[in-house]
């Protein structure tokens, strides 16, 4: 009896903890292979992206919220295992690309978004991808990366992206939908676009797309007449993008004395599938994403794996 009752207790300070106004949040995303195989450590093999996003005052009058968004990214890249000492068997190169960026994201009265964010960094070693792996590998005693050497060079980085989302459909009572997803990315490490689809399967109603976690929208104030509510449901996202430039494979156009580039393959096919859910000031993710081959002439020919752990905290 007494389970029950502290059961019940936390599911109503849950609610009422809900239903109250967040204006700010900051944010941990982290990809790696490590959180789907203890075997697989290639290929796009770590990211680590900060966040820090907050409800703005200014929006236009079609906005039913703009929120602003500050975040410091790190993305690692190795070829088909981190220890590889001749440079013959790098099947891709090792890069690390380090950025800070600034993003603005307008949800809109009539369920769709518009993003834009501008990248600002550096690719090569100034970005420290080699000084981060170990770091990580002394953390679960793995051997030192071999190979780092002969990384892409150093070069300046400025990326522009942008990002469109529009609600499709829903059933009738609210625990599924379809969004179309478009994105696109132009500037010296990558140039793509990409479509495709996000769809939801709520283990409750689902929220409106511009007051739900699955697009960090759960941001309000005295001015919005949202709520934050509580949200448990499952995703999947599938994209097709067709990829111009990439430099982390084929080095930047601003500096060409690189050791290893590999040829970029234009067409591939992304797939994400996640958790996410919320408790109390915070809310959590997990995902496990599939890409296909970017780069020909890969060990493995199958794609590359890896998962993805998402913590977001709201502060008032």
């Amino acid at each position: 009896m007494k389970f029950i009752t502290l059961i019940f207790f936390f599911l109503v300070s849950l609610h009422l903890f809900s239903q109250q106004k967040f204006s700010k949040e900051f944010s941990l995303l982290t990809d790696n292979d490590l959180f789907v195989s203890s075997v697989k450590d290639r290929y796009y093999t770590n990211g680590m992206f900060f966040s820090y996003r907050y409800l703005s005052d200014h929006k236009k009058e079609k906005e039913e919220k703009r929120i602003i968004e500050w975040q410091l990214g790190h993305e690692m890249y190795t070829p088909y295992k981190a220890i590889v000492p001749s440079i013959s068997e790098h099947d891709r190169p090792f890069a690390a690309y380090l950025y800070g960026s600034f993003g603005i994201n307008r949800f809109y009265k009539n369920n769709q978004f518009f993003n834009t964010s501008l990248q600002v960094g550096v690719l090569g070693p100034a970005a420290f991808g080699k000084e981060l792996q170990d770091f990580i590998h002394d953390i679960y005693d793995f051997d030192m990366a071999v190979g780092w050497k002969y990384q892409i060079k150093n070069s300046f980085a400025l990326n522009f992206n942008a990002s469109y989302l529009k609600h499709l459909l829903h059933n009738t009572s609210n625990y599924f939908d379809i969004n179309w997803l478009s994105e696109g990315k132009i500037g010296t490490i990558y140039t793509n676009i990409s479509s495709g689809f996000y769809s939801r399967i709520g283990f409750k109603p689902l929220q409106k797309l511009l007051n739900s976690i699955a697009f960090n929208a759960s941001l309000n104030n005295k001015n919005t007449v949202y709520v934050r509510e509580v949200e448990s449901f499952v995703y999947i996202k599938s994209m097709l993008r067709y990829s111009l430039y990439d430099a982390t494979l084929e080095g930047s156009f601003l500096n060409s004395n690189n050791d290893v580039t590999k040829e970029l393959i234009p067409t591939q096919f992304h797939l994400e599938v996640g958790f996410r859910f919320t408790a109390n000031r915070f809310n959590f993710g997990y995902s496990y994403q599939y890409h296909s081959n970017k780069s020909k002439g890969l060990r493995y020919g199958n794609g590359n794996i890896f998962g993805t752990i998402l913590i977001n905290y709201l502060i008032d």
